[in-house]
């Protein structure tokens, strides 16, 4: 896979370009909802492959933790100069999760701070029950290595 293209006038679309083209994360099936400087919101829509066995269609908690993952990584490079070259990896990542995910998945990113070396960010993923309603399903908190301007 070649390094993204976000030399677009509509950062959300280069952002979904890039996804498609990301082999685990077209998998998921992950979408980009909302792309603002400092918050990214994604989406997973609810398929049976991302469940446990004999779980009664519960999402495997692997999903939410690299939903928390993957949408600080990208809200954190809204806060660069140029995204496209930013550079940075995962130095922590924390979940905790809060009752199961059974139905389509949804990811807000929000950055808390973004300096010339270290970013964090808190990320919330919720899940629509069968009775509409929406419920948080996990709550992250991300620190990453920043290489760049930011």
């Amino acid at each position: 896979m070649s390094r993204p293209d976000f030399a677009h006038e509509d950062i959300a679309t280069a952002y979904q370009q890039y996804i498609d083209s990301h082999g685990f994360l077209s998998w998921l099936g992950l979408s980009v909802e909302t792309v603002e400087d400092g918050r990214v919101v994604f989406a997973v829509p609810y398929d049976g492959k991302l469940t446990n066995p004999a779980s009664d269609g519960v999402v495997h908690g692997g999903v939410a933790a690299s939903l928390v993952d993957t949408a600080s990584g990208f809200a954190l490079r809204t806060t660069f100069d140029d995204p496209a070259t930013a550079r940075l990896t995962t130095t922590d990542l924390d979940v905790s999760y809060l009752r199961p995910a059974t139905g389509d998945l949804r990811v807000e990113a929000e950055v808390i701070r973004a300096g010339s070396s270290m970013g964090v960010t808190d990320a919330l993923v919720t899940t629509e029950h069968e009775d509409g309603e929406t419920v948080d399903v996990a709550v992250g908190r991300t620190s990453y290595r920043l290489m760049g301007d930011a």
